[in-house]
Protein backbone atom coordinates (compact mmCIF):
# COMPACT_ATOMS: atom_id res chain seq x y z
CA UNK A 1 0.00 0.00 0.00
CA UNK A 2 1.18 3.50 -0.87
CA UNK A 3 1.73 6.07 2.11
CA UNK A 4 1.65 9.58 1.33
CA UNK A 5 3.39 12.13 3.95
CA UNK A 6 2.36 15.89 3.20
CA UNK A 7 4.58 18.47 4.52
CA UNK A 8 3.98 22.82 4.07
CA UNK A 9 0.71 23.28 1.70
CA UNK A 10 -0.57 19.79 1.63
CA UNK A 11 -2.19 19.01 4.90
CA UNK A 12 -4.86 17.42 3.05
CA UNK A 13 -5.28 15.65 -0.36
CA UNK A 14 -8.29 16.87 -2.29
CA UNK A 15 -8.45 14.06 -4.73
CA UNK A 16 -8.49 11.56 -1.72
CA UNK A 17 -11.68 9.75 -1.28
CA UNK A 18 -11.53 9.50 2.44
CA UNK A 19 -12.85 6.17 4.32
CA UNK A 20 -11.78 6.79 7.99
CA UNK A 21 -9.21 8.22 10.12
CA UNK A 22 -7.37 6.34 13.09
CA UNK A 23 -5.54 7.44 15.45
CA UNK A 24 -1.98 5.88 15.27
CA UNK A 25 -0.24 3.97 18.64
CA UNK A 26 3.68 3.26 18.41
CA UNK A 27 6.16 2.38 20.79
CA UNK A 28 7.99 5.61 20.10
CA UNK A 29 4.93 7.87 20.71
CA UNK A 30 2.01 9.17 18.48
CA UNK A 31 2.60 10.35 15.22
CA UNK A 32 1.90 13.85 13.89
CA UNK A 33 -2.01 12.98 13.47
CA UNK A 34 -4.34 10.39 12.66
CA UNK A 35 -3.79 8.60 9.56
CA UNK A 36 -6.39 9.26 6.71
CA UNK A 37 -7.46 5.77 4.74
CA UNK A 38 -8.92 6.87 1.72
CA UNK A 39 -8.80 6.24 -2.18
CA UNK A 40 -7.30 7.70 -4.79
CA UNK A 41 -8.64 6.89 -8.23
CA UNK A 42 -9.88 3.82 -6.60
CA UNK A 43 -6.35 2.93 -5.16
CA UNK A 44 -6.26 2.83 -1.52
CA UNK A 45 -3.41 5.21 0.11
CA UNK A 46 -2.96 6.24 3.81
CA UNK A 47 -1.87 9.75 4.38
CA UNK A 48 -0.70 11.97 6.65
CA UNK A 49 0.27 15.27 7.18
CA UNK A 50 3.54 15.93 8.68
CA UNK A 51 3.34 19.10 10.52
CA UNK A 52 -0.22 17.96 12.04
CA UNK A 53 -3.64 18.36 10.22
CA UNK A 54 -3.37 22.58 11.63
CA UNK A 55 0.30 22.61 10.95
CA UNK A 56 1.51 23.14 14.53
CA UNK A 57 4.33 20.61 14.12
CA UNK A 58 7.58 22.87 13.24
CA UNK A 59 10.09 20.53 11.22
CA UNK A 60 12.83 20.26 14.41
CA UNK A 61 9.84 18.56 16.56
CA UNK A 62 8.29 16.30 14.27
CA UNK A 63 8.37 12.54 14.93
CA UNK A 64 9.44 10.93 12.68
CA UNK A 65 9.97 7.71 13.88
CA UNK A 66 6.25 7.43 15.24
CA UNK A 67 4.94 8.77 11.97
CA UNK A 68 7.00 6.38 9.60
CA UNK A 69 6.07 3.02 12.46
CA UNK A 70 2.62 3.90 12.09
CA UNK A 71 2.33 4.19 8.47
CA UNK A 72 4.30 0.68 8.00
CA UNK A 73 2.17 -0.56 10.99
CA UNK A 74 -0.92 -0.24 8.68
CA UNK A 75 0.48 -2.15 5.57
CA UNK A 76 2.24 0.59 3.68
CA UNK A 77 5.18 -0.50 2.01
CA UNK A 78 5.60 2.46 -0.22
CA UNK A 79 6.36 5.68 0.91
CA UNK A 80 5.84 9.65 -1.17
CA UNK A 81 7.54 12.59 0.98
CA UNK A 82 5.85 15.51 -0.03
CA UNK A 83 8.65 18.80 0.90
CA UNK A 84 8.62 22.62 -0.05
CA UNK A 85 12.46 23.30 -0.64
CA UNK A 86 14.06 26.51 -1.71
CA UNK A 87 15.97 26.49 -4.64
CA UNK A 88 19.74 26.73 -4.98
CA UNK A 89 20.62 25.41 -8.23
CA UNK A 90 19.94 28.39 -10.85
CA UNK A 91 17.40 25.71 -12.32
CA UNK A 92 15.41 25.47 -9.09
CA UNK A 93 13.16 28.02 -9.40
CA UNK A 94 9.52 28.52 -7.81
CA UNK A 95 7.13 26.43 -8.96
CA UNK A 96 9.38 23.44 -10.55
CA UNK A 97 9.03 20.35 -9.45
CA UNK A 98 12.23 17.99 -8.22
CA UNK A 99 12.69 14.73 -7.50
CA UNK A 100 15.84 14.04 -5.33
CA UNK A 101 18.34 11.65 -5.84
CA UNK A 102 21.04 12.35 -2.33
CA UNK A 103 21.02 14.07 1.11
CA UNK A 104 23.43 16.07 2.99
CA UNK A 105 22.20 15.71 6.61
CA UNK A 106 23.00 19.54 8.36
CA UNK A 107 20.23 18.52 11.46
CA UNK A 108 20.76 17.87 15.05
CA UNK A 109 18.98 16.61 18.30
CA UNK A 110 16.18 14.48 16.17
CA UNK A 111 16.09 10.90 16.71
CA UNK A 112 17.27 9.39 13.67
CA UNK A 113 17.41 5.66 14.16
CA UNK A 114 15.29 3.05 15.97
CA UNK A 115 17.63 1.51 17.31
CA UNK A 116 17.72 2.87 20.77
CA UNK A 117 17.50 1.08 24.05
CA UNK A 118 16.82 -2.15 21.45
CA UNK A 119 18.32 -5.86 22.51
CA UNK A 120 18.03 -6.62 18.76
CA UNK A 121 21.74 -6.43 17.14
CA UNK A 122 22.26 -3.02 15.69
CA UNK A 123 22.21 -3.42 12.31
CA UNK A 124 24.16 -0.85 9.70
CA UNK A 125 22.28 -0.08 6.61
CA UNK A 126 23.90 1.40 3.79
CA UNK A 127 22.42 4.48 2.72
CA UNK A 128 24.94 5.53 -0.48
CA UNK A 129 21.70 6.23 -2.57
CA UNK A 130 18.88 7.24 -0.05
CA UNK A 131 16.24 7.13 -2.00
CA UNK A 132 14.19 3.95 -3.24
CA UNK A 133 14.97 3.68 -7.34
CA UNK A 134 12.04 1.90 -8.25
CA UNK A 135 9.73 4.83 -6.65
CA UNK A 136 11.93 7.41 -8.07
CA UNK A 137 11.69 5.77 -10.99
CA UNK A 138 7.33 5.46 -10.75
CA UNK A 139 7.57 9.12 -9.57
CA UNK A 140 9.37 10.17 -13.18
CA UNK A 141 6.81 7.90 -14.80
CA UNK A 142 4.11 9.53 -13.69
CA UNK A 143 5.56 12.55 -14.43
CA UNK A 144 5.60 12.07 -18.15
CA UNK A 145 2.44 10.07 -18.34
CA UNK A 146 0.96 12.99 -17.15
CA UNK A 147 2.78 16.25 -18.69
CA UNK A 148 3.76 16.95 -15.61
CA UNK A 149 7.50 19.28 -15.98
CA UNK A 150 9.88 17.91 -13.37
CA UNK A 151 13.68 17.85 -12.78
CA UNK A 152 15.06 14.44 -12.05
CA UNK A 153 18.24 14.15 -9.43
CA UNK A 154 19.60 16.59 -7.20
CA UNK A 155 21.34 16.98 -3.34
CA UNK A 156 18.89 17.72 -0.74
CA UNK A 157 20.10 20.00 1.90
CA UNK A 158 18.68 18.87 5.23
CA UNK A 159 18.83 21.50 7.61
CA UNK A 160 17.60 22.04 11.04
CA UNK A 161 15.17 25.06 11.13
CA UNK A 162 12.60 26.33 12.04
CA UNK A 163 14.54 29.60 11.02
CA UNK A 164 15.38 30.16 7.23
CA UNK A 165 19.38 29.88 6.54
CA UNK A 166 21.18 33.16 6.07
CA UNK A 167 23.25 33.33 2.87
CA UNK A 168 26.65 33.02 4.04
CA UNK A 169 25.22 29.55 5.18
CA UNK A 170 23.42 29.06 1.41
CA UNK A 171 26.43 29.87 0.08
CA UNK A 172 28.24 26.92 2.34
CA UNK A 173 25.98 24.64 1.32
CA UNK A 174 26.38 25.09 -1.93
CA UNK A 175 29.97 24.58 -1.77
CA UNK A 176 28.84 21.18 -0.17
CA UNK A 177 27.05 20.28 -3.32
CA UNK A 178 23.50 20.59 -2.28
CA UNK A 179 20.82 22.22 -5.20
CA UNK A 180 18.03 22.62 -3.01
CA UNK A 181 17.32 23.13 0.99
CA UNK A 182 14.48 22.02 3.40
CA UNK A 183 13.83 21.18 6.33
CA UNK A 184 12.36 17.86 6.78
CA UNK A 185 14.02 15.28 4.29
CA UNK A 186 16.27 14.01 7.36
CA UNK A 187 16.08 11.77 9.50
CA UNK A 188 12.68 10.65 8.08
CA UNK A 189 14.60 9.35 4.71
CA UNK A 190 16.69 6.80 6.87
CA UNK A 191 14.27 5.85 9.37
CA UNK A 192 12.58 4.71 6.02
CA UNK A 193 15.46 2.72 4.79
CA UNK A 194 15.46 1.14 9.00
CA UNK A 195 12.04 -0.35 7.96
CA UNK A 196 12.49 -1.33 4.37
CA UNK A 197 10.29 1.33 3.12
CA UNK A 198 10.51 2.26 -0.16
CA UNK A 199 10.73 5.98 0.14
CA UNK A 200 11.43 8.60 -2.29
CA UNK A 201 10.50 12.56 -1.95
CA UNK A 202 8.74 15.08 -4.04
CA UNK A 203 10.63 18.36 -3.70
CA UNK A 204 8.07 21.51 -4.44
CA UNK A 205 10.30 24.83 -4.68
CA UNK A 206 8.52 27.78 -3.27
CA UNK A 207 11.36 30.06 -3.40
CA UNK A 208 14.90 30.86 -4.29
CA UNK A 209 17.13 30.12 -1.23
CA UNK A 210 18.64 32.95 0.71
CA UNK A 211 20.61 35.38 -1.51
CA UNK A 212 19.60 33.91 -4.40
CA UNK A 213 17.39 35.36 -7.05
CA UNK A 214 14.31 36.85 -6.13
CA UNK A 215 15.96 36.13 -2.25
CA UNK A 216 18.98 38.20 -2.87
CA UNK A 217 17.84 40.68 -0.58
CA UNK A 218 15.86 38.53 1.79
CA UNK A 219 13.32 36.15 1.27
CA UNK A 220 9.71 37.78 0.53
CA UNK A 221 7.41 34.86 2.79
CA UNK A 222 4.34 36.62 1.21
CA UNK A 223 4.96 35.59 -2.27
CA UNK A 224 5.80 31.76 -1.47
CA UNK A 225 1.86 31.31 -0.73
CA UNK A 226 0.83 32.09 -4.38
CA UNK A 227 3.30 29.82 -5.40
CA UNK A 228 3.02 27.08 -2.95
CA UNK A 229 -1.11 26.62 -3.81
CA UNK A 230 0.17 26.16 -8.15
CA UNK A 231 3.03 23.82 -6.89
CA UNK A 232 0.56 21.34 -4.81
CA UNK A 233 -1.78 21.61 -7.51
CA UNK A 234 1.12 20.08 -10.01
CA UNK A 235 1.64 17.26 -6.87
CA UNK A 236 -1.89 16.32 -6.57
CA UNK A 237 -2.06 15.20 -9.97
CA UNK A 238 1.72 13.73 -10.20
CA UNK A 239 0.16 11.36 -6.84
CA UNK A 240 -3.29 11.09 -8.87
CA UNK A 241 -0.89 9.54 -11.80
CA UNK A 242 1.12 7.54 -9.50
CA UNK A 243 -1.85 5.62 -7.93
CA UNK A 244 -3.26 4.95 -11.98
CA UNK A 245 -0.01 4.04 -12.99
CA UNK A 246 0.76 1.67 -10.26
CA UNK A 247 -3.28 -0.19 -10.31
CA UNK A 248 -2.40 -0.35 -14.06
CA UNK A 249 0.85 -2.54 -13.13
CA UNK A 250 3.25 0.12 -14.77
CA UNK A 251 5.18 0.51 -11.52
CA UNK A 252 8.05 -1.78 -10.94
CA UNK A 253 8.05 -2.32 -6.91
Amino acid sequence: MLGIIGGTGLTQLANLEITHRQVGRTPYGEPSGALTFGRICGQEVIFLARHGYGYTIPPHEVNYRANLWALKDHGVDRVVSVATVGGIHPGLIPGTLVIPDQIIDYTHGRAATYFVESDKPVIHHDFTFPYCDAMRAALLQAAASAGISLRDGGVYGAVQGPRLETAAEINRIERDGADMVGMTGMPEAYLARELALCYATVGAVVNHAAGRGLSVDGIQMEKIQPVLGEVMLQVRHLLEQLVTNDAAGLCKF
